[in-house]
């Protein structure tokens, strides 16, 4: 059984920053492309970032380019989400998701989620 469990979320001042770290066990990691989404409230969950398996690619939202950054350690089976400058608008519930195919920014393309770790950012 694959588990993804998020952790690093919590209450942060507008500039601030955030690692989110996302911990995977039951699956070869290096076998799982990986991606963060994120859920406001009141809102559809969308797309942050992805990284492939072989950390070759990534994919960014705009409106996080050049503020986030998504990376993976095979080694430990951890991805992580690294979010500077932080904004209101980025508080949300944020989920980590694998997807054994290939790296994408569908939410239909991840096979496993984990239970998602709130950010909360204050002005």
């Amino acid at each position: 059984q694959v588990q993804l469990v998020e952790s690093g979320g919590g209450l942060v001042q507008a500039g601030g920053s955030l690692r989110l770290s996302c911990v995977v066990s039951g699956r070869a990691f290096s076998s799982l492309a990986m991606g963060w989404f994120r859920q406001a409230p009141g809102k559809e969950r969308e797309f942050v970032a992805a990284i492939s398996k072989s950390v070759g690619t990534t994919y960014y939202r705009a409106s996080v380019t050049g503020r986030f950054t998504i990376s993976r350690d095979n080694a430990k089976n951890t991805a992580y989400l690294q979010m500077n400058s932080l904004e209101p608008e980025d508080t949300a519930v944020y989920y980590c998701a694998a997807s054994v195919t290939s790296i994408s920014t569908m939410i239909g393309e991840y096979n496993y989620w984990g239970q998602g770790t709130p950010v909360t950012v204050s002005s």
